[in-house]
């Protein structure tokens, strides 16, 4: 739809930003809800980045995503941080409000849970350990959640022992970093494994494990979206686990931005995830 002179304003800053799918679908939505309103890339590179976050209030945005390589500046540029970002150091979601304070929060936590409640709606926190393959940003996020959602333990495997070590150390917990070579152990009793790397993404590396150990009954989640099935949640399905795509990852993490900016409670809807899915496959 048009927009008029009143429109609420928002985007997604990056470096580079031309392949988010993040216009795509906060674009979807507001033609969905027929909001007077926009949604658009901004290209900014790092050394620009503190003065773009602060120019959102004096430009009248209503508040952006942020992503790579800006996440944790933006954690520093914000007046305000709430709970989530605090605890993990980064903002995905910038809120600036009617004062023109810039508020960062992190929702990339809420996005991995709904999406595995979406996905998998009988797994419970209380059907065992959940074991997380990385330890960068990713994994931060989903190892807080899982614990937020009452996991008793979640078991950190990085091919890099220490990065899994300093994740747990810093968010606390009953985490338990673990080196690659102790997967299989790991995964004997496990309710829920999710990979957080980007192994088995188009254009990177094979994610090659062995899956024996792994309950039939536990739930398998790739936060990698291209492609849709990776060979991981192929494999997975094939010995009768309980799949879940990535790609509700990043529909479901919008909602909260969305709904702070243009005032709609968004839904994910089939009809979306179609609309998605046309990009990726360009």
């Amino acid at each position: 739809m048009a927009i008029s002179g009143k429109a609420a304003i928002a985007g997604v800053i990056g470096w580079p930003v031309g392949h988010s799918l993040s216009p795509r679908l906060h674009g979807y939505w507001l033609d969905c809800y027929g909001i007077d309103g926009a949604y658009i890339p901004l290209a900014v590179e790092p050394a620009d980045i503190i003065a773009a976050i602060h120019a959102l209030a004096k430009l009248g945005f209503a508040g952006a995503n942020v992503t790579v390589p800006h996440k944790q500046a933006a954690a520093a540029a914000a007046d305000r941080l709430d709970d989530n970002a605090r605890r993990l150091g980064a903002v995905n979601t910038i809120t600036v409000g009617k004062d023109g304070t810039i508020t960062g929060s992190n929702t990339d936590g809420f996005g991995f849970m709904e999406n595995l409640r979406h996905g998998a709606p009988d797994w419970r926190a209380e059907h065992g350990p959940a074991v997380v393959l990385g330890a960068g940003g990713a994994a931060r996020a989903v190892v807080a959640a899982l614990g937020d959602a009452g996991v008793a333990e979640v078991r950190v495997v990085n091919r890099t022992f220490e990065r899994a070590e300093q994740l747990a150390d810093d968010l606390g917990g009953n985490i338990s970093p673990l080196p690659w070579d102790a997967l299989s152990d790991a995964l004997g009793d496990a309710g829920v494994l999710v990979n957080t790397t980007p192994l088995g993404m188009a254009g990177q590396a094979r994610l090659d494990i062995d899956l024996a150990a792994l309950p039939v009954a536990a739930v398998v989640n790739d936060i990698v979206y291209a492609p849709l099935e990776t060979e991981l949640l192929s494999a997975s399905r094939a010995r009768g686990n309980t799949v879940v795509e990535g790609i509700g990852m990043l529909l479901h993490q919008a909602r909260p931005g969305f709904a702070a900016w243009f005032g709609q409670e968004p839904e994910v809807t089939p009809e979306l995830r179609k609309h998605i899915v046309e990009a990726l496959k360009g």
